[in-house]
């Protein structure tokens, strides 16, 4: 009886110590602390402990529920780690689950324009190899947008963290990217649409 008594105590505290750290997780992830959202993996695990990733997990399954999903962004740093390093140094952020629409996208403060800006630059970005020069984009987007704009957009979306531009001026995916877009399907999506137009001008040569 004592014994039965004793194993029943431990799973209620190691019950509500789960409840205390997932509630911390949810803390950590959805107050917006810093100017960049999410955190970092190693404070995660500093803050609860070193099977924070279990945390994760359970947390995930909780938002779920309300459409949302906990994504860890790798940094792309060329070495060679183990799981655990990258983990350290992988962003965790809360994203949508799905695609968010275009008319939720414009009630949080977007253009429909510079949604358009954003899908087609990560669209030609992909089919770059992930990279292109700045010039190459402006020149790209000014067929679409009034030059003056072009500029201000792309040191937006670079601003944001959905691009990354270095020292040679060369745009790549930003975090923020990788974290709230499906590019390959973004990229799918933009083929299937222009694939009518293609056969539409075969039809009128």
């Amino acid at each position: 009886m004592p014994s039965r008594w004793t194993g029943r105590v431990k799973a209620m505290a190691e019950e509500a110590s789960y409840a205390r750290r997932l509630k911390r997780a949810a803390q950590l992830l959805l107050l917006q602390r810093h100017r960049t959202p999410g955190v970092k993996g190693w404070e995660l695990r500093r803050s609860l402990g070193k099977n924070y990733m279990k945390i994760v997990r359970m947390l995930d399954g909780e938002l779920e529920k309300l459409g949302l999903q906990v994504k860890i962004v790798y940094e792309d740093s060329g070495e060679t780690l183990d799981e655990e390093a990258r983990l350290d140094r992988a962003r965790f952020l809360v994203t949508f689950r799905g695609p968010l629409p275009a008319a939720d996208a414009q009630a949080s403060g977007w253009r429909i324009d510079d949604l358009a800006a954003l899908a087609a630059t990560l669209a030609y970005l992909a089919s770059k190899q992930g990279k292109a020069s700045r010039s190459e984009v402006e020149r790209l987007l000014a067929s679409k947008l009034p030059s003056w704009r072009v500029s201000i957009i792309l040191d937006k979306f670079t601003r944001l963290g959905y691009l990354h531009e270095d020292e040679n001026e060369v745009l790549t995916v930003g975090w923020r990217a990788k974290a709230e877009v499906d590019l390959e399907a973004l990229t799918e999506s933009l083929l299937t649409i222009s694939e009518p137009e293609v056969e539409k001008g075969r039809g009128e040569a």
